[in-house]
């Protein structure tokens, strides 16, 4: 049933801090809240990320554009932080958080975990966004530039898309 409200738009959810670092693929992310600002993330319990979000009560969540499909599709097939030696992802300091931001990423948002609630066969952890960078030419005059970005969304098990060359306004 969950096929049907694809396509969603892909995050990596980066977990842990030095050698326990991981980077998941993830398509059940959403904002909760704008104040305070909240986004939740759902992680099954089977997932090396799931622990180390519950070990370190933080997690960043960083958007992935086009030219990182290998590195999405590697995060998502593959388990372990042995994974981060096959992707071609530049791990950096986060601004607000110990857990590491991706640099090649169009943005990362830092998130602090205040709620963890079991739902089904996933966990669904709330992290208060407590920093964010993006990339500029991403984001150009507080908007995401869907023109030229690249955003990347999964529509199917191996098939992802961008988002169409048009914007069309409900005016």
């Amino acid at each position: 049933m969950h096929h049907l409200i694809y396509p969603m738009r892909t995050y990596l959810i980066v977990s842990g801090q030095g050698e326990e670092t991981n980077v998941m693929a993830a398509d059940w992310v959403t904002v909760l809240s704008h104040k305070p600002p909240l986004v939740g993330v759902a992680v099954s319990p089977k997932r090396y990320t799931h622990r180390l979000i519950s070990k370190y009560k933080e997690f960043v969540i960083s958007v992935p554009g086009l030219e990182m499909l290998r590195d999405v599709w590697i995060a998502g097939t593959k388990r372990g932080p042995s994974k981060l030696k096959e992707m071609n992802i530049t791990l950096v300091d986060s601004t607000k958080i110990a857990t590491p931001s991706i640099k090649e990423a169009l943005a990362n948002i830092e998130c602090k975990v205040v709620d963890a609630r079991d739902y089904g066969d996933h966990t669904w952890f709330v992290g208060e966004v407590v920093g964010y960078t993006y990339k500029e030419e991403a984001f150009k005059n507080g908007k995401p530039d869907v023109m030229g970005a690249n955003f990347l969304a999964h529509a199917a098990w191996t098939d992802f898309v961008t988002f169409e060359k048009k914007i069309y306004k409900s005016e």
